[in-house]
């Protein structure tokens, strides 16, 4: 899937990013590394990674929580935005991958804000729930298994506070969800998502067409 922001030109994104992006050292030297990953497609862009530092600023999040890692950018964009006491929990399956992210958030002085989970996302998850951790989390985002994506909705949705925002990635998937002839699995489940996300009025939506298309719900 594409890791800039759909339908901008090359000439416009790159305008686009030399007026707004202002991307540490460390993390450019991560995307940078993952480009040449044969699963770099998976990493999201520098401006998403920004943008979703900024709504932790604007949460003032300090407890936040990610389903899927894979080598660590998103993670490491919200770690170096939150304050020296805040917390990222982390779910991934991926030892490979997340052996890349344990080595950034270890050179950019900020693993022990994080948390790994090595397991299925939604063991983890369960379990945060039944340690008593439901309405604590500020802030959590869903970037793994499209199939999943509801399961894992339902429990960030559980896990975050009123108040709390939830980020889902993917949410325009290269503008295959608006063509009727693409009729994949994956394509139907993020369709599938994105129809009930929008009559779920337990949050309030907003659609940003970001990257690939990131979801933001505001927990009521």
């Amino acid at each position: 899937m594409p890791n800039k922001t759909l339908n901008l030109d090359d000439r416009l994104y790159q305008y686009f990013l030399s007026v707004s992006l202002r991307e540490p050292q460390i993390l450019q030297q991560l995307r940078q590394e993952t480009a040449s990953h044969p699963s770099s497609g998976m990493q999201i862009a520098p401006e998403q990674g920004q943008f979703m530092a900024l709504l932790i600023q604007l949460l003032g999040a300090r407890k936040t929580l990610e389903v899927g890692v894979f080598t660590g950018y998103s993670s490491l964009s919200v770690a170096l935005a939150l304050p020296p006491d805040g917390k990222i929990v982390a779910c991934d399956v991926s030892e490979e991958y997340t052996a890349i992210a344990r080595r950034y958030w270890q050179q950019a002085g900020v693993a022990d804000k994080v948390e790994l989970h090595v397991a299925p996302a939604l063991t983890t998850l369960d379990r945060l729930l039944a340690a008593g951790q439901a309405n604590t989390f500020d802030f959590a985002f869903i970037d793994a298994d499209k199939g999943n994506y509801w399961n894992y909705y339902e429990r960030a949705l559980q896990l975050v506070r009123s108040g709390g925002l939830i980020v889902v990635d993917n949410v325009l998937w290269s503008g295959q969800v608006a063509d009727p002839q693409v009729q994949d699995s994956t394509t139907i489940a993020i369709r599938t998502f994105n129809e009930k996300l929008h009559q779920d009025d337990r949050v309030t939506l907003s659609m940003v067409a970001i990257a690939d298309g990131l979801t933001l719900a505001l927990k009521r």
